[in-house]
């Protein structure tokens, strides 16, 4: 079963959710404050979390969504009525993967749902028709093992959250390509950008800030393509067996 956590302090969206969740086969948890959702993520093996942001006591949506990131990869789903541009950036930023706004019908909410499990999933390998070259990567000095969401630098390791790795596989999967802001983020968020382009803005500098720490230099192979996008700069690829 797939276990899914609701944070939720409005009882009767909470409620709307979880029985849409059950009846499409999936196993709710709901929690109404942040140190409720904590400790049944403490106790749970949660697969997917669907997160408000208005919440009561000292953690809101946001610094959850960041504390949650920390312990785990999985999906996190925002479902606020807040619809400013700058919440959409500031969450997805925090390392939430999607952002419904309220009010939403409960088949719209499972359908992002499944989206994002099944991102999540063929991220993992766990999808059987995932080619050799999506089960593992090298490019130059970059090794990335989706199945150990594992990624190395000449051999360094290093720590990135679920959409970094994401978005650094994306690119390394497609070296020498330009692909538009607009561009990577429906590929590595899977939906339409609403303005959230600054997101994989965001992501990118975090991920050249990583890779700079770890070899001890600026990491080139990351090029800002001006008035066009980002490209990852490769010699040569090929896969890791």
């Amino acid at each position: 079963m797939t276990n899914v956590l609701i944070v939720e302090d409005e009882p009767k969206i909470a409620n709307m959710e979880r029985d849409f969740l059950e009846g499409s086969g999936y196993t709710p948890f709901v929690a109404t404050t942040g140190e409720e959702a904590m400790n049944i993520m403490k106790r749970e093996r949660i697969d997917a979390i669907i997160l408000d942001i208005m919440l009561p006591g000292e953690d809101d949506g946001f610094s959850l969504c960041r504390k949650m990131r920390e312990m785990t990869d999985a999906p996190i789903i925002f479902a606020t009525a807040r619809t400013e541009d700058a919440d959409i950036v500031r969450g997805l930023g925090l390392g939430a993967d999607d952002y419904i706004v309220k009010p939403f019908r409960g088949t719209v909410l499972i359908a992002h749902l499944k989206a994002q499990l099944a991102t999540h999933e063929r991220l993992l390998g766990k999808d059987e028709g995932f080619s050799d070259i999506e089960k593992g990567l090298m490019v130059a000095d970059l090794n990335i093992r989706p199945k150990a969401r594992q990624v190395t630098v000449n051999g360094i390791p290093i720590s990135l959250t679920g959409k970094e790795f994401e978005l650094l596989y994306f690119l390394a999967s497609h070296p020498n390509e330009v692909f538009s802001k607009e561009q990577i983020f429906r590929k590595v968020w899977s939906f339409e950008p609403l303005g959230e382009s600054s997101t994989v803005t965001v992501h990118i500098n975090r991920l050249r800030e990583k890779l700079k720490n770890a070899t001890g230099m600026p990491y080139e192979r990351i090029e800002t393509v001006w008035g066009s996008g980002y490209r990852f700069h490769a010699e040569e690829k090929e896969n890791v067996k």
